[in-house]
């Protein structure tokens, strides 16, 4: 099993013409991450589409991606949602065909109790043998999961961290102070990782590591090595473009800026919609601006 890194990227799924995945792609674009900074990759998260693909199609990506890569980076299969069963079954599939570990999404709409929520969590675990990690995003979901029921499931021993976006620094601030050792805090945002990291967070689950993954990555190595200034140096630099790929919904900017760089991956699938103009006319400018680390020969 590959070990669990500091930089995850939360990996776009690529489309063909008529929609439908192209797994081929996947796996070129798996393999491109990791030779630009990606130590693992989230695959069928937000980022992926995961709400628009079929429980088939996130199984066979996970199974072909784990495949490409191997023990060269973890691959962490988005598996949960608001149906709790399915939720179960699905992970139960993912650790058959391979991954190594799973996203545990905060459920949408339902909106359960802090209670429903440890219970949801403990028997995903509970039914298989891989790690976890948490994932509240409550942008999305309309639910924040609390810092004291975070703790509270980081004492089922494989559940193993908590990927934040609450964009609330007490909370996830708490997270981290209480945390027993083993349990790792990952930014869910990246305009996020410098301040988390440097409050003793490890990591990043990150959208803009499918562009600038190296420059993230030596970010995050300057914090790790104690050079605080040069580190925020680096985040400032990065901070518009960090911004920029949230300027609509998620992965929409982030797909356009992937494909502009000549990695072709298609556009997203309905009810999503390729970015505009009034989106292009402003990023173009902004991306020329950052050198791309993903090669894209071959795509």
């Amino acid at each position: 099993m590959a070990e669990i890194g500091r930089l995850l990227t939360a990996m776009v799924t690529p489309f063909d013409d008529e929609g439908e995945i192209d797994y081929t792609k996947a796996r070129k674009l798996a393999r491109a991450l990791l030779d630009s900074g990606s130590d693992g990759l989230v695959i069928g998260g937000t980022t992926g589409e995961s709400p628009s693909m079929s429980d088939d199609e996130k199984i066979r990506l996970f199974a072909e991606v784990k495949e490409e890569i191997g023990d060269e980076g973890a691959v962490i299969a988005g598996t949960t949602d608001n149906n709790h069963r399915k939720s179960v079954e699905l992970s139960i599939e993912a650790e058959k065909v391979g991954a190594d570990g799973l996203l545990l999404t905060v459920p949408a709409y339902n909106k359960p109790s802090q209670e429903g929520l440890y219970q949801h969590f403990k028997a995903i675990a509970e039914a298989t043998s891989l790690p976890g990690i948490l994932y509240n995003v409550p942008s999305r979901t309309s639910l924040n999961m609390t810092d004291d029921t975070t703790l509270r499931l980081a004492e089922i021993e494989n559940i193993v961290g908590v990927k934040e976006a609450s964009s609330d620094p007490v909370q996830i601030t708490r997270i981290i102070d209480g945390a027993p050792d083993g349990f790792n805090v990952w930014s869910g945002n990246d305009d996020e990782t410098f301040s988390i990291m440097c409050t003793g967070g490890y990591g990043i689950v990150s959208v803009a590591a499918h562009i600038v993954g190296l420059q993230i990555k030596e970010m995050m190595g300057r914090i790790l090595e104690g050079d605080i200034e040069a580190a925020a140096a680096e985040h400032r630099r990065l901070l518009p473009l960090f911004k920029a790929i949230f300027w609509v919904t998620n992965p929409v900017p982030i797909k356009y800026a992937v494909n502009r760089a000549g990695f072709d991956i298609g556009v997203p699938r309905l009810p999503l919609w390729e970015a505009d103009e009034g989106f292009t006319s402003k990023f173009d400018p902004l991306m020329d601006e950052y050198q791309i680390d993903l090669p894209v020969n071959g795509s």
